[in-house]
């Protein structure tokens, strides 16, 4: 799904397993390479590194958010990287925020174990079969959602336990959500 700002986000049916650990740290992939998604995209090795480099430069963090929604924060991800298998988060849910409490206890009794991207597209080509393969993105955001584009990209532990730019970038996104949402809505 992409809006007029180009962010696109990746929603789709879910599958298997969520893990939480103390409560409210969660782990797992957020996208995996080499993955045919049900949009028809696969995203290769290092499509993240230099967003992810930027990220750490500029002091920033990858936004933890419930459903791609940018007004709603609810934890915070303490580690976003790129392994051999595919985007890797580990974070904190926020309990003292509501939609983080309503995010735990979901994950917890297995309604809600997907993640979601949100990023803009930089570099792609078409391989022979007809799929888009992403090979450098602009990451913005991790959702916990009902419905990844992935469906292999879960939570898999759970636990108990901005700048002027910035500002920029959170409206731009929340523009891109806006419409994303009113696209959904005119199907």
């Amino acid at each position: 799904m992409q809006a007029e700002t180009g962010l696109e986000t990746k929603f789709a049916r879910f599958g298997d397993g969520i893990e939480v650990q103390n409560g409210h740290l969660i782990e797992g992939y957020a996208s995996l390479f080499g993955a045919c998604d049900q949009g028809g995209d696969v995203v290769t090795k290092g499509a993240y590194a230099a967003s992810l480099k930027a990220i750490a430069a500029d002091g920033r963090r990858v936004k933890m958010l419930w459903q791609h929604d940018p007004a709603c924060p609810i934890g915070v991800w303490d580690e976003v990287r790129e392994d051999k298998n595919g985007l890797w988060v580990k974070g904190r849910l926020l309990p003292e925020v509501a939609k983080g409490r309503e995010a735990v206890e979901l994950i917890a009794a297995g309604a809600i174990d997907g993640l979601s991207i949100g990023y803009r597209t930089l570099k792609a080509a078409k391989n022979d079969k007809g799929q888009r393969l992403l090979t450098e993105l602009e990451l913005w955001e991790v959702s916990l959602v009902t419905f990844p584009m992935l469906s292999s990209a879960r939570v898999v532990a759970k636990s108990d336990e901005m700048p002027s730019d910035a500002d920029t970038t959170l409206r731009d996104m929340a523009a891109a959500l806006r419409g994303a949402r009113a696209s959904l809505a005119q199907r």
